[in-house]
């Protein structure tokens, strides 16, 4: 059996495997170009079962693209809060302000219309155009590639994007069209997700494709997918101060550009002052107390933070101030100061 020969019997395989075994998900009751689109996007570098209450509450609050396009940021934001990486909501309403604008409120259905929206990549446009319109068009992931790499049991590295780029070409080469083309794009993901898994060990036995598999046959599973080790994280020492006048406390917006970019955030510093040098920093302070110690773990750094609380007698103008209900209500903090949020709330 060939290459290709393989592939057209695992499409086959995996196409009724899918249409028989999938998991009732949210997104998957209606897959309208919308939903999968929004799915598809929380679905980044989030599980599944933490995804489900924020696609949810979204949908509820935000449920066609003409209501994306008109939210406003902080609420947008504040919608998003707890799921990480915020360029996401904020390219979802820009492509949303695309598609109102250029394409008459509809998503576009071919892939390589798709990806001149923002936010959106070879793989999300796959996604919506396979799911939503039946075109036969590959999005291919880290499932698809763990399941690739071992039923072709093929050496090169998935983290490279010639890899992805010539995974895509020979599935693209057996892809089926209308109905399948969504069964096959959700099928394989599913299949990598529940069956040829990341960590652990591959549930082989149940496997659509074990005896097409050639990393089984060769009893080298283990051995793929291939990829070069990840780079280790840079660490990085801040002092967080929560400032307080009253019942309110000092907020800041960060550089629009960056890490955690145009975010709300208590004001921090760069290092891991003592109390001492923490109250120097801020002018007028009238005393200073430790809150706390906490750690964030973003993809390539990591946040080793010291907070201290440090009470004022007037507010800076260069701050917005405000109290923590309005803080939880309205403003969204990201999780690498979710500790000290707490603190505040809990009044600590």
């Amino acid at each position: 059996m060939n290459e290709q020969e393989r592939l057209q019997s695992a499409v086959e395989r995996v196409v009724a495997w899918y249409a028989s075994a999938r998991r009732a998900l949210p997104w998957r009751e209606e897959a309208t170009p919308y939903q999968v689109w929004i799915s598809e996007i929380m679905l980044q570098q989030t599980r599944i079962e933490a995804v489900i209450p924020y696609y949810e509450r979204f949908l509820r609050e935000l449920p066609d693209l003409a209501s994306l396009a008109a939210v406003d940021e902080n609420r947008l934001l504040k919608l998003w809060e707890g799921l990480g990486y915020y360029s996401r909501a904020r390219n979802l309403r820009k492509a949303a302000r695309q598609v109102m604008e250029q394409y008459g409120g509809e998503l576009p259905r071919r892939a390589e219309e798709l990806k001149k929206l923002a936010g959106i990549g070879d793989y999300t446009a796959g996604a919506i155009a396979s799911i939503a319109y039946g075109e036969p068009e590959p999005a291919v992931d880290g499932n698809v590639l763990r399941v690739l790499s071992r039923l072709l049991a093929f050496d090169d590295d998935i983290m490279e994007q010639r890899t992805r780029r010539e995974v895509s070409a020979k599935l693209r080469a057996v892809y089926p069209g209308g109905e399948d083309a969504g069964l096959l794009t959700e099928g394989i993901m599913e299949l990598g997700e529940i069956v040829c898994i990341p960590n652990g060990e591959a549930k082989c036995d149940l496997c659509p494709l074990g005896n097409l598999c050639l990393a089984r046959e060769r009893d080298a599973v283990a051995h793929y997918p291939v990829k070069a080790p990840p780079r280790a994280r840079r660490i990085e020492e801040r002092t967080v101060l929560l400032l307080r006048c009253g019942e309110c406390w000092a907020l800041q917006k960060r550089p629009g550009k960056g890490l955690l970019a145009g975010l709300w955030e208590f004001p921090n510093v760069p290092g891991a002052l003592t109390a001492e040098e923490a109250a120097a920093h801020v002018p007028g302070a009238l005393s200073c107390t430790p809150c706390g110690e906490a750690v964030h773990i973003f993809t390539h750094v990591e946040w080793h933070m010291r907070g201290y609380v440090l009470d004022l007698s007037s507010e800076n103008p260069d701050f917005t101030w405000l109290s923590a209900e309005e803080i939880r209500a309205r403003y969204s903090i990201p999780t690498a100061f979710r500790f000290y949020q707490n603190w505040i709330e809990l009044g600590l």
